[in-house]
């Protein structure tokens, strides 16, 4: 192929970008790209790359409980592709190589419609396994410091109990305290049954309808490859089950949550 331009390396990099998952791009890139590169110098292949893309995240905590401090909850990203260990630029930077006292540039990025309802009579159910729990420790701090009085059903999840229960301590105070009216659990991989967040709500799915009967309000965070999908299917299967619809009258039900603004997401 010879040496390549910088729109040519462009081009192809497109190639590996839109099918969205890392093991697709990784291959175009290491079977198709890298092996026909036989004039390449580091600053043609820096030139060719885009720029480094913000990370967002959710702000872990409320206003009114920490002022002018920004938490955030964050996971280290680490896997291995074709026998190469690779890792997440920005996860890592800021868990590993940033150090204390040192500066990041950061914005703020409002979220039009995923905050608190303004009224605090609304029942809230919360869905966010992993780092999604991250709005959600906000949203039950701020109805705490306000003295809001509604009810609060967090589904929280991850791989294992032991290292994975983020905000563990707070979540059980929050849960014996009454704060938490139902605290779910899942821990993918400490039973030989995988057990997600998506499978409590339908094993709770009477309870759930009964919360959405009574004018609750649905926010789901984390995931958006798998876990919001899974979980938009178990409310789906809920919706059609206790209100006895069929599956477009189910959908049609879910619409008009999301229009009224009772079914937000926040997925990545």
């Amino acid at each position: 192929m010879g040496r390549l331009s910088c729109d040519q390396m462009r081009s192809l990099g497109r190639i590996a970008m839109v099918h969205g998952r890392n093991d697709i791009r990784l291959t175009v890139w290491q079977k198709v790209l890298i092996p026909h590169l036989t004039d390449l110098t580091a600053q043609s292949l820096i030139d060719g790359l885009r720029t480094l893309q913000p990370r967002l995240y959710s702000i872990s905590s409320s206003p009114q409980k920490h002022p002018g401090e920004v938490p955030l909850t964050i996971g280290e990203m680490h896997y291995t592709h074709n026998g190469r260990k690779g890792k997440g630029v920005t996860s890592t930077y800021l868990g590993g190589r940033l150090q204390v006292g040192g500066a990041v540039g950061v914005y703020v990025r409002k979220a039009p419609h995923f905050h608190l309802p303004d009224d605090d009579t609304v029942p809230l159910i919360m869905i966010g396994p992993g780092t999604g729990i991250a709005p959600f420790h906000a949203f039950l701090q701020d109805r705490e410091a306000r003295g809001a009085t509604a009810e609060n059903w967090l589904f929280f999840g991850d791989q294992h109990a032991a290292n994975d229960y983020f905000y563990k301590d707070a979540l059980e105070a929050w849960d014996a305290n009454g704060h938490l009216n139902t605290l779910s659990l899942a821990w993918s991989r400490d039973t030989d049954h995988k057990c997600y967040v998506q499978h409590l709500i339908e094993l709770d799915g009477a309870a759930f309808f009964a919360w959405l009967d009574r004018g609750a309000a649905i926010y789901v965070c984390g995931d958006a490859l798998r876990m919001a999908a899974d979980v938009d299917a178990a409310i789906h299967r809920v919706v059609a089950e206790y209100e006895k619809l069929d599956a477009d009258a189910a959908k049609a039900y879910l619409d008009a949550l999301r229009k009224a603004h009772r079914y937000q997401r926040d997925v990545y």
